[in-house]
């Protein structure tokens, strides 16, 4: 059965949507079968692929018109397209009986067709994020070596707590991983050491370099492996991506 994996961080520029395109990049190059669900609707993932109006997105989805229609990228990668249409979702669907498990129904017909399953989750924590925590197994945050960003993880873990306890007992945060991260900044250190003290053995050990072609690539309508597989940010997250994988091994 397909692991699914949110990603969410409500506080915004923390490398959430980067994160899960370049995640599942390389764990596509590990040939690892690979399903990416944008439920942003600033549809940034579906645009990192170059994927411009999408004929299926996940709002007509989850408006009950269709089924998931994944869009294919390579052999092993597929994903889930956006669109702005999405920012009305919240509002449409709060009336629905039962909308929390509204995205659930969606993918659950398909999530033996993947190893792995990520859910990029709006930079909110309103009925999207709600749905994907739902669905989901994991929960992985990314952190920017911020003051700031700590302390805005109190209300994500709140919410995170509520979700398993009501809606989804299986639900754990079992990934936090630090993006835009320079080493030679004290700062960045400082709070590298705040995170593992609190977190412990949730944090992956690799750390996602602040590097330009990262923010490059998406423009390009690339990942940042084939937009240039030599740079810092190629070769950070594909440790992480093998790290990943040990741990879902371990």
């Amino acid at each position: 059965m397909g692991k699914i994996i949110a990603c969410s961080n409500h506080k915004g520029g923390v490398g959430k949507t980067t994160s899960v395109v370049n995640i599942g990049a390389g764990l596509a190059i590990l040939k690892k079968k690979v399903l990416l669900v944008d439920l942003d609707p600033q549809a940034n993932l579906t645009q990192s692929y170059g994927v411009n109006k999408p004929d299926y997105t996940i709002y007509e989805a989850l408006k009950g018109e269709h089924e998931l229609m994944p869009i294919k990228i390579d052999k092993y990668l597929d994903i889930v397209a956006s669109t702005l249409d999405l920012s009305g979702a919240e509002m449409e669907l709060s009336s629905e009986a039962g909308r929390e498990y509204i995205f659930t129904e969606l993918i659950d017909p398909i999530r033996n067709n993947y190893d792995y399953i990520f859910i990029d989750c709006p930079p909110s924590l309103g009925l999207l994020t709600i749905n994907a925590l739902t669905s989901a197994d994991e929960l992985y945050i990314p952190l920017q070596p911020h003051y700031l960003a700590i302390k805005g993880l109190t209300k994500i873990i709140e919410v995170t707590d509520k979700v398993k306890k009501r809606l989804n007992k299986q639900l754990e945060i079992t990934g936090v991983f630090v993006t835009q991260f320079d080493k030679r900044k004290i700062l960045h250190r400082d709070v590298v050491d705040t995170i593992n003290t609190y977190f412990q053995q949730k944090v992956f050990n690799t750390k996602i370099r602040d590097n330009i072609a990262l923010a490059e690539a998406p423009s390009m309508g690339l990942d940042i492996f084939r937009y240039n597989k030599k740079s810092y940010g190629a070769e950070d997250y594909m440790k992480l991506c093998k790290e990943i994988i040990k741990r879902q091994k371990g």
